[in-house]
């Protein structure tokens, strides 16, 4: 008997060494990880250059808190932000980071209303679980916080229906990646910034699976010409160090004084170390032309291995809706050597690190017509 709450229903497969996007598991057998640990190891795994900083770190010091100066926060923020006026809060995931986002919104405005979207994934604490749209994540939880309304991903109409003087945020994933891998449509995105504007609400994008180079973008709302209120990152800021962000523009820092909001571990020298590294790696244009470039290559092989196939998503994000349950092709190519995710009952979520070769997407591409085509799984077109 485990004496780890059953709280992931696991596969039978535990993954003990990995280099690039090729990972072993306890019994010798290689797969070639098109997860990235759910978008998290976009610099592959055990990437030497983020290895190097982190082992240079761990000679100096660990941990001081927060009550103390730190020059690796500062210049960490300093490249994200680079060209903006914004303020940075460095914490340890996807959920602080959205939890300090929301906080931020009531904080500075003063209103108590948040409109999110149907289909939505924010995160599993108490605000950010209410913020998700997913009655399952809500399911036995009794009653959740007041003030979040649910609207029709993708429905300007609807949101410019609800929004009101009363609305302190509107929060949305520029791809809802939980919930289908569902891209917004430029006009979606373009009109909830200006019905923000217009109503003095705080337009809240969550790029923590997004983000970090993951569409071929630095982030996704980028390709949208948007900027912003407030924008969360996690998963791939660490390439599997454990750190989040909240990214606010500098008028909001007025908000986010003193004794409003903190953490323990957010932004330790250790995590930062690893982020240093990676955004000096993603932000080059050059890196993230591969990415779309590799996109589109994938995205080729698989219509002409998949005649009528239909693939959702930009950049190294992919969903492909299937006409069974998706957790059935998973396992089955878990079997042929490739770890990949489901986005709801019947979406395959495709993840690979952002340094993945155009051998490895061949071999995947072949692989999963071959898995598909021997099941007989037919796709929604």
């Amino acid at each position: 008997m485990s004496n780890l709450f059953p709280t992931y229903a696991k596969f039978p497969i535990e993954i003990v060494e990995g280099k690039g996007t090729v990972v072993k598991d306890a019994n010798g057998k290689e797969y070639l990880d098109f997860t990235s640990g759910i978008a998290v190891c976009n610099l592959g795994h055990c990437n030497e250059a983020v290895l190097t900083a982190v082992q240079h770190q761990l000679t100096q010091i660990w941990h001081t808190s927060n009550l103390f100066e730190s020059s690796i926060q500062e210049q960490v923020a300093d490249k994200l932000t680079a060209g903006s006026k914004r303020a940075v809060f460095f914490c340890n995931s996807g959920a602080e980071a959205n939890e300090a986002a929301l906080k931020l919104a009531k904080k500075h405005t003063g209103c108590d209303e948040i409109i999110t979207f149907q289909q939505s994934f924010h995160g599993r604490t108490i605000a950010t679980m209410t913020a998700t749209g997913q009655g399952k994540i809500h399911d036995g939880f009794g009653t959740l916080l007041p003030g979040f309304t649910y609207l029709p991903y993708n429905d300007l109409e609807a949101l410019e229906q609800t929004i009101s003087e009363q609305t302190a945020a509107v929060m949305l994933e520029v791809i809802q990646g939980e919930g289908g891998v569902i891209p917004a449509t430029t006009e979606f995105l373009q009109g909830a910034s200006a019905l923000c504007a217009k109503y003095g609400a705080l337009l809240i994008i969550d790029e923590v699976q997004t983000g970090m180079g993951r569409t071929g973008k630095r982030f996704a709302f980028e390709h949208a010409g948007i900027e912003p209120d407030i924008f969360t990152l996690a998963k791939g800021l660490g390439n599997g160090l454990p750190v989040g962000a909240m990214i606010g523009k500098a008028e909001l820092a007025e908000s986010f004084g003193p004794g409003v909001h903190g953490s323990t571990f957010g932004g330790n020298k250790i995590a930062m170390a690893a982020a240093d590294v990676v955004i000096d790696h993603i932000f080059k244009e050059a890196f993230l032309a591969e990415v779309t470039e590799k996109g589109a290559y994938f995205q080729a092989l698989l219509a002409e291995q998949l005649p009528g196939v239909v693939i959702r998503g930009k950049g190294l994000m992919f969903g492909i809706e299937l006409e069974t349950e998706a957790v059935e092709v998973v396992k089955s190519l878990q079997e042929a050597g490739v770890l990949t995710l489901t986005a709801g009952p019947n979406v395959l979520r495709i993840l690979p690190p952002l340094t993945v070769t155009k051998t490895e997407l061949e071999q995947v591409a072949e692989k999963l017509a071959v898995v598909l085509k021997k099941q007989e799984m037919g796709m929604k077109i």
